[in-house]
């Protein structure tokens, strides 16, 4: 302790012989009992640090020890340990900022007129003094960055720590060379970037490229945990972008078969191909081959599941999906996935099923052995995603009616979509596939005659709240109004056509618009249900001028009966009867033209009407209700009696 007191190179050596103590861990309790010791460490520490690299190494390095044990946290805590260390990674950053600029300066040329011999000397004994600094440098800084590293398990502690800018410092270490202190610094951002604060903070500086220049080193332990600190900023889609953009995926692509690398490589993966955009960028690496490799040849019945997730999302892709299809690919996928009842492996499988055009031509010969799959009796995620992939088959060729009575699969349905029958998500894919079946006219003939309609109409009375199960019963509804054979049995069902006005201004954009459509077809094929229809379009868009009427009419009444002692004289015209077909509607003041002829509603012609005290501009767009264009016009146009 005393040599603390003397000149720098005591002060050293003094240091050194503690710094051997300390690394003995049965020093480390009386070390900690001996306050004057560790207060003078911490004061030379202070003072002299800029002084000599060698003292920050050693008094650091004795602190180091302490931090290593959570129990001695309160001693580095004590003396400011921890700060002091950010501001000599501070210094002998801006230092080496310094020394690299002098020596560019010297690489360029010194005084003019200097012999270039001479200066080529200079800067080859200044650049080998530079490299001296560097690495003495570096190994201050790896045990700083450890010690921060080792204190940080402290919430708090690092919350100090981040006000401090720790990240900005260790985003400027990875400029360095050294692969210990890089391995320091690459998993101290790895533990920081769980905490969206510090990962902002670094997407602010750059953090991914660069990181990136590390995804080719020959340091496994350093690869590695660059990997996993991809993983963490993989969650962010900016950042994900910006992985894209600085070329790291074929990078990764070649890790996938390291076994070491190999989840964390995965998990990277799966983040990349969930944005729509990345997904045909893995048409162009080795990806798809390795994926196919990795899945046929995995030893246990499931396959892990981060390659599955990533297999899933790449068959979302339709160029994709057929380079898994080529050769026996599709054959090899689904032999699998009846062999050990991989859901996930048939999730993949359903995804290439969703494709049009040739690949989905291939799934014809398995179209049995996935129907007698679902009429198994059992109700698991297998099931549900055969059934998916059923769904997805729209093949004009394949006979729909045969596979439902071969199979047997009518009662099942039928089963399936009674409420609470099953989950939500088979029946869901029920009501798809229905969907799918429902194209063949004769599977349509088949499916009105075995009574599944009025199941379809008691589920959507159960779930009508869910948007989806609703959007895909109405296509049912719509599938079925679409052949001549079944329209009539559907439009007689009085339920459907009612669910259907009903849903006809649902909030869901796709609801309405297939209600709309299937509207259409059932108006064009029944005149009572046409006009019942036009009627209900009609009050929706003109709902409050309705509103305005009837309130107008009820004072009307109300006068009346006044008048009249008690004797209602007034009527409502918007529940009992059509609403032109009422005198009520006009008051007295203009009379309309005698010579025009205007159509009802019903289709009949109207040659006279009451007079009205509204122009005669608006009497006729009221009276023109026939035409779909007017009733926006209605709707826009504020009314007021004069």
């Amino acid at each position: 302790m005393e040599m603390l007191y003397e000149d720098m190179p005591d002060k050293v050596r003094g240091a050194s012989f503690i710094l051997q103590l300390a690394r003995n861990p049965d020093y480390l309790e009386e070390l900690c009992q001996n306050e004057t010791v560790l207060g003078a460490l911490a004061r030379v520490l202070r003072e002299d640090w800029k002084k000599s690299l060698d003292l920050s190494y050693n008094i650091v390095y004795i602190f180091f020890c302490f931090s290593v044990f959570s129990n001695f946290h309160s001693v580095i805590s004590h003396f400011k340990i921890g700060s002091l260390c950010m501001d000599i990674i501070d210094g002998e950053l801006q230092r080496t900022d310094q020394y690299r600029e002098q020596l560019t300066k010297r690489k360029k040329g010194g005084e003019l007129g200097a012999d270039p011999a001479k200066l080529q000397q200079d800067y080859e004994r200044n650049l080998k003094k530079y490299q001296a600094v560097i690495e003495k440098q570096d190994q201050v800084l790896r045990v700083c960055t450890y010690l921060l590293l080792n204190i940080a398990e402290d919430v708090r502690v690092e919350e100090k720590m981040r006000r401090k800018n720790i990240v900005g410092l260790l985003v400027r270490m990875q400029e360095r060379e050294s692969p210990d202190l890089l391995l320091l610094v690459v998993s101290f951002l790895k533990k920081l970037s769980c905490y969206m604060e510090n990962k902002d903070d670094m997407a602010d500086l750059n953090i991914v490229e660069k990181v990136s220049r590390l995804v080719s080193t020959d340091n496994s332990d350093l690869l590695n945990v660059t990997i996993r600190l991809l993983l963490n900023l993989s969650f962010d889609a900016g950042l994900r972008a910006k992985m894209i953009k600085v070329g790291l995926l074929p990078k990764l692509v070649s890790l996938m078969s390291e076994e070491r690398h190999q989840q964390a490589v995965l998990a990277v993966l799966y983040h990349l191909s969930v944005d729509d955009k990345c997904k045909s960028m893995f048409t162009y690496t080795d990806c798809i081959p390795t994926v196919m490799k990795l899945v046929l040849n995995s030893p246990e019945p499931m396959v892990p599941l981060e390659l599955m997730a990533l297999a899933v999302n790449l068959a979302a892709n339709k160029r994709n999906a057929q380079l898994i299809c080529e050769g026996a690919g599709l054959k090899l996928l689904m032999k699998r996935a009846l062999k050990y009842r991989d859901p996930l492996l048939t999730k993949m499988i359903r995804n290439i099923a969703q494709h049009e055009g040739p690949t989905r031509a291939l799934f014809t010969e398995f179209v049995g052995d996935l129907c007698e799959v679902v009429s198994g009796g059992e109700s698991d995620e297998f099931v549900l995603e055969c059934v998916g992939v059923l769904g997805n088959l729209s093949l004009p060729d394949l006979d729909y009616c045969q596979l439902l009575t071969k199979h047997n699969l009518i009662d099942w349905i039928k089963d399936s979509l009674q409420p609470d029958a099953v989950e939500d998500d088979l029946a869901l894919e029920v009501v798809v596939l229905l969907g799918t079946v429902a194209g063949d006219q004769a599977a349509a003939q088949l499916i009105v005659n075995t009574g599944i309609l009025h199941s379809l109409v008691n589920l959507l009375n159960a779930k009508q709240e869910d948007d989806e199960m609703v959007l895909q019963i109405v296509y049912v509804f719509y599938q079925l109004t679409r052949h001549e054979a079944t329209r009539p049995q559907v439009i007689s069902t009085t339920e459907v056509p009612a669910y259907l006005i009903d849903l006809m201004h649902d909030k869901n954009t796709e609801i309405r618009r297939v209600c709309d459509t299937t509207l259409d077809i059932i108006s064009e094929n029944d005149n009572e249900w046409a006009v019942r229809i036009q009627c209900h379009k009609f009050r929706w868009y003109n709902s409050q001028w309705l509103d305005m009427v009837e309130e107008a009419e009820n004072i009307d009444t109300m006068g009346g009966e006044e008048m009249a002692g008690g004797e209602g004289l007034g009527h409502s015209f918007l529940h009992h009867s059509d609403v032109l077909d009422h005198q009520g509607l006009y008051s007295d003041g203009l009379s309309s033209p005698e010579s025009e002829e205007y159509p009802g509603i019903n289709g009949h012609s109207e040659s006279s009407r009451p007079s009205s005290n509204y122009t005669n501009r608006y009497r006729q767009h009221v009276l023109m209700l026939g035409e779909s264009t007017i009733a926006p016009w209605v709707r826009q146009t504020r009314w007021k009696p004069s």
